[in-house]
């Protein structure tokens, strides 16, 4: 069975002779532990890659490194702050603060109209891998990033008409660039959006489900009309719209499940959405013993897959001071199931 075989019988429920694997890293893992990263490789290769063959267009806004020490802008203008090299940072300066500035704003099309994909029919051809093209579909999270979070907050709670307007005009970008990444050569997409703290959904279910599910209906729509399946990634307490998420045709979930009740999870949703990971890289994984991970394995594959049903994806993320022991732990007991 190929890798591609495996993920695609997972994400349909079937049985397999062993759970696909996937792999997240932080750019810090390859500025200073490429090494390890290649162990891992050689000892446990994985079944979900990206598209190497594309890249996004530049865009007027791009300006310093990202995930290096210091400050640079986004793709869409936002500036961030970077206190540790190889990690994200922070946005510090939100640059859409009143009506004026966002009737001056434009969004960066030039990312889409200039975008390459040089090679990927051939490389999607010659690849026994499951290829998941990434996009950074992330609407909630980029008008965080433009507008600040906590104003976003208020907007979002009032109904204000900047946040309607920012809302629309970034969800024509984004069913753009969802057509474009689905009309590739590749497996399924994916995109995102962190609507989680550790304790409950960042805003009211109700607002999550009027202004944002059907923006997310329409990611999906435009996916599965290309005969891809639909990967979807959240952090946080995510509990609330998982029902939700399958109802519009997310086929894949990444979650902080160790925020949750994983069992009551399993009961609920389990045959009916694939679980794409995660064990829990806040705690167990970076700090756990070899042992904690191999049992926080046993209680995700107990919990996620009833009666040797698959439906789940051997998903982590390996953070900058997780033990290499532990990701290697993760893989061995996972490939036990």
């Amino acid at each position: 069975m190929t890798s591609r075989e495996l993920v695609l019988r997972t994400l349909s429920h079937e049985k397999v002779n062993r759970l696909p694997r996937d792999l997240w890293t932080v750019p810090y893992m390859n500025f200073h532990r490429q090494d390890e990263l290649d162990r891992i490789a050689n000892m446990y290769p994985m079944d979900i890659v990206g598209m190497n063959e594309f890249h996004y267009g530049k865009s007027r806004y791009l300006k310093g490194e990202m995930y290096r020490l210091g400050r640079y802008t986004d793709e869409f203008g936002a500036e961030w702050k970077v206190t540790e090299d190889g990690v994200a940072g922070e946005v510090k300066n939100p640059i859409i603060k009143t009506a004026q500035d966002l009737d001056n704003y434009r969004i960066p099309w030039e990312i889409l109209d200039e975008a390459v994909f040089a090679g990927q029919n051939n490389a999607y051809k010659e690849s026994d891998k499951y290829i998941l093209g990434q996009t950074f579909v992330r609407p909630f999270e980029r008008m965080q990033f433009l507008m600040g979070t906590e104003e976003l907050f208020i907007q979002i709670a009032t109904e204000d008409t900047m946040f309607m307007r920012l809302r629309e005009m970034l969800h024509e970008f984004e069913l753009k660039n969802m057509e474009l990444i689905a009309s590739q050569a590749n497996d399924g997409v994916a995109f995102m959006d962190d609507w989680g703290s550790q304790v409950s959904l960042l805003i009211s279910p109700a607002a999550w489900r009027k202004y944002f599910k059907p923006m997310y209906k329409e990611y999906c729509d435009i996916a599965h009309s290309k005969g891809k399946n639909v990967f979807f990634h959240s952090d946080g307490y995510t509990e609330a719209i998982i029902g939700d998420l399958i109802e519009i045709g997310v086929n894949a979930l990444n979650t902080q499940l160790f925020c949750m009740d994983i069992e009551a999870l399993g009961e609920k949703y389990a045959g009916k959405i694939a679980f794409w990971g995660e064990l829990d890289r806040q705690r167990i994984l970076p700090f756990g013993s070899t042992d904690d991970v191999r049992q926080s394995v046993r209680r995700l594959t107990n919990a996620l897959i009833k009666k040797k049903q698959s439906g789940l994806i051997a998903q982590l993320s390996w953070e900058t001071v997780t033990p290499f022991e532990n990701v290697e732990a993760a893989y061995d007991e996972f490939s036990k199931v």
